[in-house]
């Protein structure tokens, strides 16, 4: 584990206090500055997970309180974002499924300290990309809040067009133009809100700007309402940008003083006509703030979506007229149970929505506990008659781990109706939390179903990378890259088609159907007079397979070609997990003539070890040593010892991600054998480097 210097918040589940120690000492010795603590019962866990933030939690498997399966549940059910590995006595496979299927991210037998180095390690690199990535989102969404809020405060009607729609329209266009609802006015065309006479000049006026030609500053055109009203206008018109898109703008201003119209156009409402509560848009608003304020700060609040249950039908019975009688009389009894700290607003027809910006949602579920049973309670008068309500409530926490405002209303929603699905509750009248969904197994068929028809289809290629030899000796080398095409012919990158953890029985296959391919390519390449070598990628399962060295034997016979041209890459997790399969793996490929090549070499706690039990000729470094020696001189002396320890035992070095000139000139000081990256070239889908160009 690479040492940092940022510190690690543990918390820890062990019965043993000397097995916890002996932990935070794994951590400390590998570098990581470690503050822990030990949870001693259910209700320490619950305290310290509200009280602080934790970066990492490793659970014993034992006897103990609370149970570890709780332990995973309390952090599921809290929608906290901290990894949790259990550390089993040895290896049980089921009941890493078990524990990972509930929410775990890993388990690893307490005993093998250099598998829970690397397991930590991952998932702490993990925990800290994604929070980088919520800091990067909550300022990109201050970025995008402030100019929506720029645009919406403006006096002026602004609106984006493209291809002659209406993809955005801001408040006071939408007040010029006579709309409410901007759903109306999107997709709708400019021409058909300006009169006949201006549509025409309008056509003139742009078709003059996209030949270059010189125009006015701005069009006199007239505007018709959607009330049916004209409005003589001004507009302005610039090219712009919306979500990506090109588009041109449009800035329209009243050619007249109309008072009521001027009036119209600063009416920026916050507020529901009906209740006197806030709209929508203000909670949306207010909930964005929210989600990046506790993002930043890692804190917590909640949302609750408190829904009428079978508003609809009684609508029908009362009218119109009685509904809003009830809405009213429901907007009353919310704001009279609703603290100081929650915001209440009415989302829609039938439900309202309440935001808790302090406290979590136990918190807020006490609140809507206290609604729920006052409108079952509550007799609703409409003209003489009483009706009786209920109303089925859901809560969201927003945590660190928050989704986008839209998503979390969604969560809470679908709480809200899975109130129905709870015994009892089959009419609504309750509360419940939502529980994140824990990803399982569920799409790993249809990934499966998708990789084997690319494979029956014929829906995968190959691109070939050079490797050059930085000492000029001529040779000629690619590494061969796999990528699936989808329905539309455009390109998936294994990332996508085939994420790690699975589905894992389709790797084997995949790598079967690149060496039967790149040994198929490289017979005709090497045919035309080329003494090109094959660098092929291998996964884990392909090395348990005692199969394929026969198949490939065939292959290599079928073809005519020699096995010392292929040089197999076995990535050093897989070495390390694997490590006897390989020494047998690599004896198979010997007998063929095939070269051995350890891949993402230097990630483990001691690399060099593993070389002492591996035959392998090739060892390309991890692309991080790469990265780093462009920041500090203390890497390009790690990557300069790295490569001598490597020629000293007889090993080729290659270090790839070489993507400036800066990087190449280091790399040649420091010895190394062979560079490869996008600065020579990238992945194509023929083998056309001129190897003669650096002589």
């Amino acid at each position: 584990m690479p040492r940092n210097t940022e510190t690690i918040h543990l918390l820890l589940l062990d019965p043993s206090q000397n097995d916890a120690e002996q932990v935070v000492s794994l951590l400390r010795n590998a570098g990581r500055a470690t503050r822990a603590h030990r949870v001693t019962s259910e209700e320490d866990l619950l305290e310290t997970l509200n009280s602080g933030t934790w970066d990492l939690m490793l659970i014993r498997d034992a006897e103990q309180e609370p149970d570890p399966d709780s332990a995973v549940a309390h952090i599921k059910r809290l929608d906290k974002d901290i990894p949790t590995i259990l550390m089993m006595e040895s290896e049980d496979s089921e009941r890493r499924q078990a524990i990972m299927g509930k929410g775990a991210q890993d388990a690893v037998p307490f005993e093998q300290t250099v598998l829970l180095s690397r397991v930590i390690e991952r998932e702490l690199t993990n925990l800290f990309e994604r929070r980088n990535r919520r800091s990067l989102a909550g300022y990109l969404r201050d970025a995008e809040q402030r100019c929506h809020l720029l645009l919406e405060s403006s006096k002026d009607a602004i609106a984006y067009i493209n291809d002659g729609m209406h993809v955005y329209a801001n408040q006071s266009y939408m007040e010029l133009l006579g709309y409410e609802d901007p759903d109306d006015l999107l997709a709708v065309p400019i021409l058909d809100t300006l009169t006949g006479e201006s549509q025409g000049e309008f056509k003139k006026f742009m078709k003059a700007q996209r030949e270059g030609k010189e125009t006015a500053d701005s069009l006199a055109a007239t505007i018709e309402r959607a009330d049916s009203e004209t409005v003589d206008v001004s507009i302005e018109i610039s090219s712009a940008t919306y979500d990506g898109e090109p588009c041109i703008q449009i800035v329209a201003r009243p050619q007249q003083d109309s008072a009521e119209l001027e009036e119209r156009l600063k009416e920026i409402s916050s507020k529901d006509v009906l209740t006197g509560l806030y709209n929508r848009q203000y909670l949306m608003d207010a909930l964005n703030q929210t989600i990046t304020r506790v993002q930043k700060e890692n804190t917590d609040a909640a949302l609750a979506y408190i829904n009428l249950d079978d508003f609809v039908q009684k609508k029908t019975q009362i009218g119109i007229s009685g509904a809003d009688l009830v809405i009213g009389d429901m907007a009353t009894i919310l704001s009279e149970t609703v603290e100081d700290h929650q915001l209440l607003a009415r989302l829609s027809d039938d439900a309202f929505c309440i935001l808790a910006t302090q406290g979590n949602a136990d918190t807020l579920a006490s609140t809507a506990e206290a609604i729920r049973k006052k409108v079952e309670d509550h007799l609703f008068d409409v003209s003489g008659r009483t009706i009786q309500l209920t109303v089925s409530i859901g809560i969201a926490a927003i945590t660190e781990n928050a989704p986008r405002a839209e998503d979390l209303i969604g969560r809470a929603h679908t709480a809200s109706d899975d109130v129905r699905n709870q015994e009892g509750h089959e009419q609504g009248n309750g509360v419940h939390i939502y529980a994140p969904k824990v990803d399982g197994d569920e799409n790993t068929d249809e990934t499966v179903d998708a990789i084997q028809h690319a494979l029956d289809n014929d829906q995968f290629r190959l691109l070939f990378q050079p490797i050059i030899n930085l000492r000029g000796e001529g040779e000629e080398h690619y590494e061969a890259f796999v990528r699936m095409l989808d329905n539309n012919g455009k390109e998936v990158s294994p990332y996508d088609f085939l994420p790690p953890g699975g589905p894992i029985e389709m790797a084997a296959k995949i790598d079967r159907w690149v060496a039967l391919q790149a040994i198929k390519q490289l017979a005709s390449h090497r045919s035309k007079g080329h003494e090109t070598r094959l660098f092929l990628n291998l996964a884990g399962e392909t090395i348990q397979d005692q199969t394929f060295p026969s198949w490939l034997g065939k292959v290599l016979k079928a073809a005519r070609l020699p096995g010392d041209s292929l040089i197999f890459q076995i990535a050093e997790k897989d070495a390390t997990t694997y490590l006897k399969q390989v020494k047998e793996f690599s004896k198979a490929l010997s007998e063929l003539h095939c070269s051995l090549s350890l891949t993402h070499f230097g990630g483990a706690l001691n690399p060099f070890n593993t070389l002492k039990h591996l035959d392998v000729s090739y060892v390309k470094l991890d692309g991080s040593y790469t990265e780093e020696i462009q920041k500090n001189d203390e890497a390009k002396e790690t990557i300069k010892d790295m490569i001598q320890s490597l020629q000293q035992q007889g090993k080729l070095a290659i270090v790839p991600l070489v993507e400036n000139a800066t990087v190449l000139a280091t790399l040649w000081q420091s010895g190394v054998n062979y560079i490869q990256g996008y600065y020579l070239q990238e992945p194509t889908p023929e083998m056309n480097y001129d190897f003669g160009e650096g002589e």
